[in-house]
């Protein structure tokens, strides 16, 4: 599956899921370990949870396979890695905190990196 193909059905299962605030990062000229991140918010622990349960039984229907899951057991941070597209899913209080969004667009030395919701 070529990465926008990924980055769309990433992107349409985290909305089916009621994900906020999702963001996509065109990251491939700043890194070389993914073309897109997505950052998305959940409201709880088990809407992090159930958004990322989703995203993996989305992608599998597709016949692709997650190279890594983390942190699914407290549903504070959830991270997917896709290879091509990483996704983070955070409670509230986690994003803020961490500010991957800012993170990645300062990297671009302010041109942008592509930001914007989906």
């Amino acid at each position: 599956m070529q990465s926008k193909e990924l980055l769309d059905l990433a992107v349409a299962a985290l909305e089916d899921m009621k994900a906020r605030d999702v963001c996509v990062l065109d990251v491939a000229t700043l890194t070389s370990i993914t073309d897109y991140m997505i950052v998305a918010g959940g409201t709880s622990d088990r809407h992090v949870r159930a958004i990322a349960d989703s995203l993996v039984e989305a992608i599998k229907e597709a016949g692709e396979r997650p190279l890594g899951i983390e942190g699914m057991d407290a549903g504070e941070w959830v991270l997917v890695d896709l290879q091509d597209v990483v996704v983070h899913i955070m409670q509230a209080s986690t994003r803020e905190f961490y500010k991957l969004e800012k993170l990645w667009d300062m990297g671009s030395n302010g041109a942008g990196a592509g930001t914007g919701s989906a």
